[in-house]
């Protein structure tokens, strides 16, 4: 039921590979422009829509932008070595070669802004997480011109071209959505018609109601999702904001572990994930298996881990560096999906639920009351599936807001549109989009059946719906199946139960 976003990159890009990913669970497909150019991210696309066909499993597409991120420049992509103790200095010319002595960054504002002697610096590839030594901890020892000098706290080796720079609680004054973002979501982004935007280093509600804007002068972007990724502390400053503008949240522990004392870490994330699920929002955690990445096995803690931000809510898990560039990416998403799916057994819905209905408060609305009753009669005939007809996919959200012990089949039934010119339906981009949320399972029905239509052309898309659950295998015969559907003006819940 929970949900598993992979990154895709070097080790998990054949479509050999990707057929597994999904097999194994994957659903949504996360493309990283830190690194890799367009040409690069579109082949791996075209062999993930290669997997998609032969597996006849959805998957869904996100691009993650770059945002302010500030990275050291290598030329050389020679390995550099630092030692403890010993001085390095970071530099903005980048024309300089980068050596253990002297590090090119790509931002001129380091010395200018907020660096003090004290402060804490981290670089590394995929940051610092304190066990390996490809990261490295930096102590500002003073700033002199436009070079700020460091010494070294662990010794480690920095291989490959790019790495991450991280300054802890340090504001960057650079813009959320970066000129070569906005170039790429226009281009590669509009061309393939992307699900969801993750906008790196989301810091205020303003910086989402800024892409939004963008997204919706770009072509067919306007029904993409942002998801606002907090990565700092000035992210969670303005959280309630944030969430109210974004489609969802990506909690990137990586960053915000530097960020925040470790001991902070998981109360934000309960508090983060609660508010998220109140609201109705998908929850995204990063940084579940890190060791993955080059081994069989995750670690006890990383397995208890995943386990407790399914119980705390989480609607996905998104695997970085374990499918990127990891060793084991199938045997990483079957991994994951065997934790959360034990972790799903014991999930306290009732409670849950209740927590839920008392935060709607009362009056409820309409809709939020008719999913809130669907999901209760479901539970109380045990019933083995949910099935909710909808087109703008939000009944179906809202019933998967509840959290049932179900699964809910969101038949999500095409729209007309036209622009006076041609003809196109809605409802890929609706049924993409639900599968980033925990319980959601999308399918497309015949645009020949509109959604509140007469009762004959629902017994006939319901059907389909039935066969498509016996199929995978969820309904058997004598099972009970709640029905959410609308009848004209009213909306309506029935339980029906299947004959043989």
């Amino acid at each position: 039921m929970t949900k598993i976003v992979g990154t895709l990159g070097p080790n998990s890009r054949s479509v050999e590979v990707l057929s597994g990913c999904l097999k194994a669970g994957m659903s949504v497909a996360r493309f990283d422009f830190s690194w890799g150019n367009p040409e690069y991210h579109q082949e791996t696309l075209e062999n993930l829509k290669a997997a998609i066909k032969s597996t006849k499993k959805l998957c869904a597409v996100m691009l993650d932008t770059v945002g302010p991120e500030l990275q050291v420049v290598n030329k050389s992509e020679k390995s550099i070595s630092l030692q403890a103790d010993a001085v390095v200095v970071l530099t903005p010319d980048q024309g300089k070669e980068a050596s253990s002595e002297l590090l090119p960054i790509n931002f001129d504002g380091l010395s200018k802004v907020a660096v003090k002697k004290g402060d804490t610096i981290f670089i590394g590839q995929y940051l610092f997480t304190g066990s390996e030594t490809t990261s490295v901890w930096l102590e500002v020892s003073e700033v002199k011109g436009d070079d700020v000098v460091c010494v070294i706290k662990n010794s480690a080796t920095l291989a490959g071209s790019l790495f991450t720079l991280h300054g802890s609680q340090i504001r960057i004054e650079l813009p959320t959505l970066s000129d070569k973002d906005k170039g790429v979501i226009s281009t590669w982004g509009v061309q393939n018609k992307i699900d969801f935007l993750s906008l790196s280093y989301t810091r205020h509600a303003e910086d989402v109601r800024q892409a939004r804007e963008f997204l919706s002068k770009s072509g067919d972007l306007s029904q993409t999702q942002i998801f606002a990724k907090i990565e700092n502390v000035e992210g969670l400053n303005h959280f309630d904001e944030i969430l109210q503008e974004a489609d969802g949240i990506i909690l990137s522990r990586g960053n915000l572990g530097i960020d925040l004392p470790p001991e902070k870490v998981f109360l934000f994330q309960k508090a983060a994930v609660y508010k998220c699920n109140m609201a109705g929002k998908p929850a995204v955690v990063t940084r579940v298996v890190d060791s993955m990445t080059d081994n069989l096995r995750p670690t006890r803690a990383e397995a208890t881990d995943v386990a407790n931000a399914v119980l705390d809510g989480t609607d996905a898990i998104l695997l970085g560096a374990e499918t990127l560039r990891g060793l084991y990416p199938i045997e990483t998403i079957s991994t994951v999906g065997k934790i959360c799916s034990e972790a799903e057994k014991v999930f306290n819905q009732d409670l849950y639920f209740k927590k839920t209905v008392k935060y709607v408060g009362e009056p409820m609305t309409h809709l939020e009351s008719i999913a809130s009753s669907a999901v209760r009669a479901a539970i109380k005939v045990k019933a083995s599936i949910i099935i909710c007809f909808t087109s703008s996919g939000r009944a179906a959200r809202l019933i998967a807001k509840y959290r049932p012990t179900m699964p809910v089949l969101s038949v999500v039934i095409p729209r007309l549109k036209t622009n006076q010119l041609k003809w196109s339906f809605t409802g890929a981009f609706e049924a993409r989009q639900s599968l980033i949320v925990r319980g959601l399972f999308p399918m497309l029905a015949d645009p020949r059946h509109p959604a509140e239509s007469t009762s004959a052309t629902n017994e006939s898309v319901l059907k389909v719906a039935l066969d498509h659950g016996k199929a995978s295998g969820i309904i058997k015969s004598h099972d009970r199946v709640v029905v959410c559907q609308k009848v004209g003006d009213a909306s309506v819940v029935k339980i029906i139960e299947l004959e043989d």
